[in-house]
């Protein structure tokens, strides 16, 4: 196609998708077209992400990479240009503070200053710090089946890879300065310099005032700790660059074209983009996305290490809903904590549920989250019983293990199996798990006032009488009629009161789902023994 004039959208569906990874990928394009404008032969497109070693990867990482593949799977979807992500960890950091998380503090804290790669690995299982925090972050990628390429900072460094757009940076030095002072304190001006040395004495990536440089050498001249000059080259790995010039020099020497980040980097972007074009780059496309939160409202950190680990997600819940988790409104605020993975594997299954309806087109298909987060090609598979439903299914019958879940799901689905529902199958040992450590500890049960113990009374009566019923609206019907006749207001103080007296919570799952799939008789007979005080009395 020619450049900068014919369109270079492959489906006429994707060119008009909403849903925001195809808002970035038109982002992208928009950049094709301008860099064969300008005369460019654009043989590809670069994705990057990048990862702060310095503790154990968390939620926050994998989620960066998910959204980057989603923007790079819509472009695809659009394009026929060639892709590629690279997954940079930035393990040449010297290591300012020893993490919470971790042991032989001690040994890390006598190692404080030195580049991740140079400190010997606190669990012995690696090389050293960063080698296996490397490691953790790959093989969570690859858990997820993430294409990427890993690329290590020390390696870049090392290797020369970075030696042009080091260079480019040490010629434009005061361009550089020129830039970033105005961000900095009065004292943190004074001593100040892009680049950072790592100590050919101490091993340590110093933050050292260079008195001098050298453009035609490629060195710098700088304070050591001892007050002494030392001179070392700015390639080879003998420096690296502050975190801020780093972000744009790579950029630079790497030809990226896009990456996100989160809203703390927002006020420092437009300095990325202005050492990326001194460095010889052209800034890349961004998305910057709202930062997760812990339970206490406080934002996620590697050194505290409090929120979710991906373990922590997968122990109770399937991957497909932290990714879903991961898809929904990049730029808003989420609490990343246990409790929000219920609603997050139910989201899931609604979705999935919808896509595989008759009544969605093509192009609403495209705008699923269920489209991305499976590459375009969503699993068939249905979920009769959602997880709500299988939590309150374990709180009645005491299940604690999977064949008694099943007994129940049969009867109520009978064509349902654990060799036809894979994906229900995880559920049910998902939702004991769940139930064991988070809903059973916290169940508070209650007797019923005397206007509950009467509406109960006839509900349990009522349920006897449907006996092997199991249609849920059905069932919800003579639940709505007797809080109705009762005169429960509003409603939901009703189903609230059932809850409570139940199952020692205060919401759940829709109550005729629920008795529908756990038995009208077996209901009736919950409600007749929490009447008679035992389940107060259990708990």
């Amino acid at each position: 196609m020619s450049s900068g004039t014919s369109p270079i959208v492959r489906s006429d569906l994707a060119a008009g998708a909403r849903a925001w990874p195809f808002e970035e990928a038109r982002k992208l394009m928009a950049r094709v077209e301008k860099r064969r404008a300008a005369g460019e032969n654009v043989v590809e497109i670069v994705f990057e992400t990048g990862y702060g070693p310095s503790g154990l990867p968390h939620i926050g990482t994998f989620g960066e990479v998910a959204r980057t593949t989603w923007v790079r799977h819509a472009f695809n979807a659009m394009s026929d240009i060639k892709t590629r992500l690279i997954a940079i960890s930035d393990d040449m950091d010297g290591l300012r503070k020893v993490p919470d998380n971790l042991p032989n503090q001690a040994m890390l804290e006598a190692n404080l200053g030195k580049p991740l790669t140079s400190i010997p690995d606190p669990f012995g299982t690696h090389d050293s710090y960063g080698h296996n925090m490397n490691a953790r972050l790959r093989a969570f990628l690859d858990t997820f089946e993430f294409e990427y390429e890993f690329r290590s900072a020390t390696d870049m460094y090392k290797s020369g890879a970075y030696d042009r757009a080091l260079l480019n940076v040490l010629s434009r030095y005061e361009e550089v300065m020129k830039v970033m002072l105005p961000t900095l304190g009065e004292e943190r001006q004074q001593t100040y310099s892009p680049f950072l040395p790592v100590s050919p004495r101490s091993g340590k990536v110093l933050l050292a005032k260079v008195v001098s440089y050298d453009t035609n050498k490629g060195t710098i001249t700088y304070i050591e700790e001892d007050g002494s000059e030392e001179t070392v080259p700015v390639t080879g790995g003998h420096c690296k660059l502050q975190w801020k010039p780093d972000f744009g020099m790579r950029w630079a020497a790497l030809g990226i074209d896009y990456e996100m980040y989160g809203k703390d980097h927002l006020p420092s972007q437009p300095l990325y983009d202005e050492i990326c074009r001194i460095a010889g780059g052209r800034p890349p496309e961004h998305l910057v996305y709202e930062l997760f939160l812990d339970e206490n409202g406080q934002k996620i950190s590697k050194s505290k290490g409090n929120g979710l680990t991906i373990d922590e997600w997968l122990r109770y819940a399937p991957r497909e809903s932290l990714a879903l988790y991961m898809f929904q409104k990049p730029r808003v605020a989420k609490r990343l904590y246990f409790d929000v993975i219920p609603k997050a594997v139910d989201d899931y299954i609604d979705l999935l549920e919808a896509y595989h309806s008759n009544e969605m087109s093509e192009a609403q298909r495209l705008e699923s989250p269920i489209w991305h987060i499976h590459n375009g090609n969503p699993p068939v598979e249905r979920y009769p019983v959602s997880f709500a439903l299988l939590l309150t299914l374990v709180t009645a019958s005491n299940a604690h293990n999977h064949e008694v879940l099943w007994g129940f799901i049969r009867a109520y689905a009978p064509h349902a199996s654990p060799e036809a529902n894979p994906g229900l199958a995880k559920l049910a040992d998902f939702a004991i798990r769940y139930f064991e450590d988070f809903v059973k500890p916290a169940k508070r049960y209650r007797a019923a006032t005397d206007v509950e113990r009467a509406a109960m009374e006839e509900l349990a009566t009522r349920f006897e009488a449907l006996g092997d019923e199991r249609d849920p609206k059905t069932v919800q019907d003579v639940v709505y009629e007797i809080g109705k006749a009762y005169k429960f207001d509003p409603l939901r103080a009703w189903f609230a009161a059932l809850y409570e007296v139940l199952f020692g919570q205060s919401a759940g799952p829709r109550f005729g789902s629920f008795a529908a799939l756990y038995g009208c008789r077996e209901t009736a007979a919950l409600i007749r023994r929490a009447l008679a005080g035992e389940l107060v009395k259990a708990a």
